[in-house]
């Protein structure tokens, strides 16, 4: 059998090099800046109150108490978003709301709250120095500047920026288009009714939520029966705009596996048994679409355990690495609270719940290894990583765990 490491270096091959696009901003969300951006003007672009008051010459304020407040006459009212340029008059105070650009003249902002909010004329009970509650023009980030550099992957914080700079497209890398099809006769979709020995469709819905977390753009295509034409015509249809396919399901020793039977011969597609559990079914390669274009395939296990600890351990690194993120799945050193067997020769990967005491983290090995316990598997957080030369780990000793 091949081991694990072995079988990750292979599905790594199936990829390529991150590539840069240009795509709106709305778009880019969750993508990786492909170049730097430097601001094109300034933030903010002219000096605003920071506050709803009065603008002032703050030298008139000085003798303003709460018993003795002085009075000026409102000359303007100024909300955010006038745009012609005035002129404060010495002695007279101008209505501002917040983010309205500050009179010529004007140093300072009363807050209204230090204020009798009036309208023609408003009476200040406390003195406010120079340069009180205004943003100045370029406080922010001045024109020129960096603001955002190559490698960063845009959250919403990256994308208020660019949007605050006017910035409309960006070349960021491209996310690749993930197909996920499951196959299967056995298969229903949720919601409609079940006969006897059907069951319902969960590893698509699982696998595409999966490849959209890793930062793909995925898509889930209704499964196809048991029958090696219909998947085949599956495949040519998918395999003119797809970037990658991943199946589950159909790869076993047994009769009817529609995806071995399909592929099996065709381009440099392999079939191989992978040392580990679960998901020692394993396959890979390329499709040869009716267009030419050879298309990255990973054919999972259908048990779905098996499929999502495979797209984990085999695709997620790799489905990263071509979008330019990082591998976001920590690993660590905990203490296993109960006894483990493990299979002889086979790498496991147990779910497990992480918690920690005194003595730094503990990991809890939830549920049987069997490969269809999906319940255990939605309460773990993460996989307990049993080397394959270990049949047996004691409580209380360590091992390493990937964070889910």
């Amino acid at each position: 059998m091949r081991s694990v490491s072995d079988h990750q270096a292979v599905v790594a091959a199936l990829f390529g090099d991150p590539t840069p696009r240009t795509v709106p901003v709305v778009e880019a969300l969750g993508s990786v800046m492909a170049s730097d951006v430097v601001a094109p003007l300034g933030l903010p672009g002219f000096d605003n109150s920071a506050m709803d008051g009065y603008a002032v010459r703050s030298a008139e304020t000085h003798s303003a108490t709460a018993e003795s407040p002085i009075a000026l006459p409102v000359a303007e009212d100024i909300p955010a978003g006038r745009t012609d340029h005035l002129t404060l008059a010495p002695g007279t105070a101008a209505r501002i709301m917040t983010g309205a650009p500050m009179p010529t003249g004007a140093d300072a902002v009363v807050p209204v709250e230090m204020t009798d909010g009036g309208v023609d004329e408003v009476r200040i009970r406390a003195a406010v120095p120079e340069g009180k509650h205004i943003r100045l023009a370029g406080s922010d980030i001045t024109a020129g500047e960096p603001a955002i550099p190559a490698g960063t992957r845009l959250g919403a914080p990256q994308v208020g920026l660019l949007a605050a700079l006017g910035i409309t497209e960006v070349a960021v890398m491209r996310r690749l288009r993930v197909v996920v099809l499951s196959t299967g006769s056995e298969l229903v979709t949720p919601g409609e009714p079940l006969s006897h020995g059907q069951i319902y469709e969960s590893n698509g819905p699982m696998l595409t939520a999966a490849a959209t977390e890793a930062g793909a753009d995925a898509t889930h295509l209704h499964y196809v029966t048991d029958d090696v034409t219909a998947f085949r015509a599956r495949l040519d249809e998918i395999s003119s705009w797809a970037d990658l396919i991943v199946t589950s399901g159909g790869v076993s020793a047994g009769a009817f596996e529609v995806v071995k039977d399909a592929l099996t011969g065709a381009d440099d597609i392999e079939f191989v048994k992978v040392a580990m559990q679960p998901g020692m079914p394993q396959g890979c390669g390329h499709y040869p679409g009716p267009n030419s274009r050879r298309v990255p395939i990973i054919t999972l296990p259908g048990n779905p355990v098996s499929s999502l600890v495979s797209f984990e351990v085999f695709i997620r690194p790799s489905l990263r690495a071509a979008m330019a993120l990082p591998d976001d799945r920590r690993r660590l050193t905990a203490r296993l609270s109960a006894d483990v067997r493990s299979p002889a020769g086979k790498r496991q990967f147990l779910r497990g719940v992480l918690s920690s005491d005194d003595s730094g983290p503990v990991v809890d090995p939830i549920g049987p290894p069997a490969s269809h316990h999906l319940r255990y598997l939605a309460r773990a957080d993460a996989l307990i990583d049993i080397p394959a030369d270990t049949d047996a780990v004691a409580a209380g000793s360590s091992v390493q765990v990937i964070v889910l």
